[in-house]
């Protein structure tokens, strides 16, 4: 049994979500696909122990989609990303989603490893995408993980 619990975010979480966001991921605002999401005012869940926040994860219903906007762990090996990937995925078949979606950055080989672990498969890779996102938002980096140029935008999907 995990150490930490699942609970929906709440109005009383924004503006801790509002603040985290922006530390993590460069400012308020995501840039997913040349659209724009503020996860602060998203649905998501949180995941806690003892009063602290040890993930989170926003997403976005279009139906017949759910996206994850944000997924954030704070502790790896806990099983806290598999857990808040749960807790969108039951959201998404209650409300009617066929797939569970998202985008990560060309540099993350740490994220796709784990959602490819996770039955999702890759849909599309939108080359130079980030790019496009600078011109917009320009706080994003140029270099990722170990060092790789953060070019382009691979989507994701996990049949439901």
């Amino acid at each position: 049994m995990p150490s930490f619990f699942i609970r929906a975010a709440n109005e009383n979480d924004r503006p801790f979500i509002r603040e985290f966001i922006a530390r993590r991921w460069y400012g308020e605002a995501i840039i997913v696909h040349g659209e724009f999401f503020y996860p602060a005012e998203l649905p998501g869940f949180v995941a806690m122990k003892d009063q602290r926040v040890l993930g989170l994860v926003t997403y976005h219903i279009r139906t017949p989609e759910c996206e994850i906007i944000t997924l954030d762990s704070l502790a790896e090996g806990m099983g806290i990303g598999s857990q808040l990937i749960q807790a969108v995925k039951k959201t998404a078949v209650e409300a009617g989603c066929i797939c569970l979606t998202l985008i990560t950055t060309n540099d993350n080989l740490e994220a796709l490893g784990f959602y490819q672990k996770h039955d999702f498969r890759i849909r599309a890779v939108y080359p130079d995408a980030i790019e496009r996102a600078r011109e917009f938002k320009p706080s994003i980096p140029r270099l990722g993980n170990n060092g790789i140029p953060i070019r382009d935008e691979i989507q994701l999907e996990m049949k439901l």
